[in-house]
């Protein structure tokens, strides 16, 4: 059969494989009588462009979305108001980055899935980790509650305030410090952009070992703050090991100086550790030092088409096994994704219609050898039907358009209407299993019921939309996922954190022991609990 180049850059199977090799250059796709088709071509909007979130919460025909306080039973904590000494004081510390004009402060009371929103009336934008120091002293001898924010990307109400609470960004704290061409070591402020470390290591041959659907508006300090796990866990794990060090300010205006380089360092207790994953509860998180592994020299990407979620999960088992170390991410959607990506963002799907796709990226050092694997086990689940159509991209922007397709996910579902999102590690083999069990119990009240995430990690997005918030549809929902998911000694949060909406749910995954301890701990380096208050751990009766 002639080949079949639709673009360059893409190879679609039936075709000779072009440019692979020697060894491969003259095989074709045998053993089967499916012949994939481009659905539709893809144009400029398939490219994954920066995702700047904070862009939802300020568009001007938006409805206003409902205040937190309003929508949630929660109580104001006894802490003081912003007064004008406070202000005066505060002008001191961070001139001319005193923002109280509420049009600056509405995108920072809103998080970007116009879900949750605070009322506060004070935005403070420090450049250096002793401006931060002198601002949580003023705070802390004031009893001035504080928001620490940064790129305001949080799935789960974190980063935004709850009621009046003082915002303070990291959004001015965006430098680079250090990075070490030998080590890969990078040291840089809480505040650098995520897409721009990426860029600045990857000139210099490594990659950041976190990557994001939100790369463009997060900021590095949040990531550590929330441990986000993101599309590069299956490879390089998470940032409890990929962080060697940090620095921190505390409640009382204390900087804990963490901030080392060295990857082994048995002395004492791992103090950095508490901080990774406490969302802004401990301290705030002024800089990072993050291991960076050497940049892949050749990185192909496979998006498939599979019958059933019982292939998906067949066809991962074949995946780990013959493309073992070069795996480096495993992906899955349903078509109800697909519907929304198409929908909402006109983006175009390069595979024909199926119930479940999968995206398979490979990461390596020789192009040759890791094609001639990819080959064998491209050609071994097509052959067997765990595979029924697909594509592979080798050329950078054709890779960044197929990861658009899992990585828009989330904006779409935002487009779509009201998002109740969990986010849940499980059995890999029950991970859908949630997700059809919803759209029986939902019915017709949901829009759609959808599910996607990390295959790899056991991690499920579960995603459900309807027109506007509904207190029914929220009643149906919870505690009926969390208590799913606990039957299944899974996770409430695999990877975007407790924040607000999730913190009273923490019981399902930790012991009333672990709870305990972690009251104590946060008690201990925030006795008058000013640090974002209302987030990650139950409110007590």
């Amino acid at each position: 059969m002639a080949p079949h180049l639709v673009q360059p850059g893409w190879r679609f199977w039936r075709q000779a494989a072009c440019t692979l090799g020697a060894s491969v250059q003259h095989r074709t796709w045998a053993g089967t009588s499916r012949i994939p088709r481009l659905s539709s071509p893809w144009g400029a909007t398939a490219t994954s462009p920066r995702v700047y979130r904070s862009g939802f919460s300020t568009s001007p025909r938006a409805p206003e979305v409902m205040l937190t306080r309003e929508r949630y039973p929660v109580k104001r904590l006894p802490f003081s108001v912003v007064s004008g000494e406070d202000l005066a004081a505060f002008e001191r510390i961070v001139p001319g980055r005193v923002i109280t004009d509420p049009e600056v402060l509405e995108a920072s009371n809103v998080d970007w899935l116009r879900t949750v929103r605070g009322s506060s009336v004070l935005l403070l934008r420090p450049r250096t980790t002793e401006e931060v120091s002198h601002i949580l002293r003023h705070c802390h001898e004031r009893n001035l509650a504080v928001n620490p924010q940064g790129g305001n990307t949080g799935m789960v109400g974190g980063s935004v305030p709850v009621f009046d609470e003082v915002i303070l960004s990291t959004a001015l704290m965006n430098q680079v410090i250090s990075f070490h061409n030998m080590s890969g070591t990078l040291v840089c402020q809480a505040g650098c952009v995520l897409e721009d470390l990426s860029r600045h290591v990857e000139e210099r041959g490594f990659v950041m070992p976190l990557d994001l659907g939100a790369k463009g508006s997060c900021h590095i300090g949040g990531n550590v703050a929330t441990n986000a796990g993101g599309l590069r866990f299956l490879r390089y794990g998470s940032l409890h090991g990929t962080v060697l060090g940090l620095e921190a300010v505390l409640a009382d205006g204390t900087v804990l100086n963490c901030l080392s380089t060295l990857r082994k360092d048995n002395t004492g207790y791992d103090l950095k550790q508490l901080f990774i994953g406490s969302e802004g509860t401990l301290g705030v998180i002024t800089a990072v030092s993050i291991l960076c592994p050497p940049k892949p020299r050749a990185v192909s990407v496979a998006f498939l088409g599979c019958p059933g979620f019982s292939e998906v999960l067949q066809t991962f088992t074949t995946c780990k096994g013959l493309l073992g170390e070069i795996l480096s991410a495993y992906e899955f959607m349903d078509a109800e994704c697909m519907w929304l990506v198409t929908h909402h963002l006109r983006l175009a799907s390069p595979v024909q219609e199926s119930p479940f796709y999968v995206l398979i990226e490979t990461s390596g050092s020789r192009a040759g050898h890791d094609a001639e694997k990819l080959n064998d086990f491209l050609e071994q689940v097509l052959s067997s039907g765990l595979v029924t159509d697909g594509t592979v991209a080798t050329d950078h922007l054709k890779v960044k358009a197929l990861w658009a397709l899992r990585e828009r996910i989330s904006e779409a579902l935002s487009r779509d209407g009201y998002v109740y999102k969990y986010d849940l590690s499980l059995p890999t083999e029950r991970l859908y299993d949630l997700v059809t069990d919803l759209r029986v119990r939902l019915g017709p009240r949901a829009k759609h019921v959808v599910g996607y995430g990390h295959l790899g990690d056991g991690n499920l997005h579960l995603n459900v939309t309807s027109e506007a918030f509904s207190p029914s549809v929220l009643g149906t929902l919870e505690p009926y996922v969390y208590e799913w998911t606990a039957e299944q000694r899974g996770s409430v949060s695999a990877e975007h954190g407790l924040g607000f909406k999730k913190r009273g749910v923490l019981g399902y995954s930790k012991p009333p022991e672990a709870l305990r301890l972690m009251r104590q701990l946060k008690a201990l380096l925030d006795p008058k609990g000013i640090l974002n208050p209302y987030k990650t751990l139950p409110a007590q009766a």
